[in-house]
């Protein structure tokens, strides 16, 4: 099951953004790795928001806010395009959620972290990939 995590400076988020991103960034993230929009699958995908405290984040050269979005996936769960354009659209997500143009989408880094088979569990078993997938066909069969 995806996660996702946004870690960015306290304030740096409008008051609107910062009440829809995390809702939104798994709304992403979920459609990007093909899931069926199904409760269960939005259950399953988590959101986390990380705000740092004033003046944790800085670069070399500025203090204005830069944004760090984790995702994590299961090995398999995205292709190159897919992954590709969960990198463009999640960007965009922060972008508007701190009210910023696209011309400070270098101010956002995605990384995508992807879970080896066998390695992620939940409700105290392992999750295979191969399970999702079956769960997620059955599902859409269901729909």
């Amino acid at each position: 099951m995806p996660m996702i995590r946004l870690t960015a400076p306290a304030g740096a988020l409008t008051e609107q953004g910062r009440s829809r991103v995390q809702r939104d960034l798994a709304a992403v993230l979920l459609r990007w790795e093909g899931a069926p929009d199904i409760a269960f699958f939005r259950d399953q995908a988590w959101s986390y928001l990380v705000e740092l405290p004033q003046g944790a984040q800085i670069t070399a050269e500025d203090d204005a806010p830069r944004f760090l979005v984790e995702v994590t996936v299961p090995k398999g769960a995205l292709s190159e395009r897919r992954k590709a354009g969960l990198v463009e659209e999640a960007t965009k997500t922060v972008l508007a959620a701190a009210g910023l143009a696209s011309d400070d989408a270098l101010r956002v880094w995605v990384l995508v972290y992807e879970q080896p088979d066998g390695t992620w569990g939940a409700g105290g078993s392992v999750i295979r990939y191969a399970d999702l997938m079956a769960l997620a066909k059955e599902q859409r069969a269901d729909a």
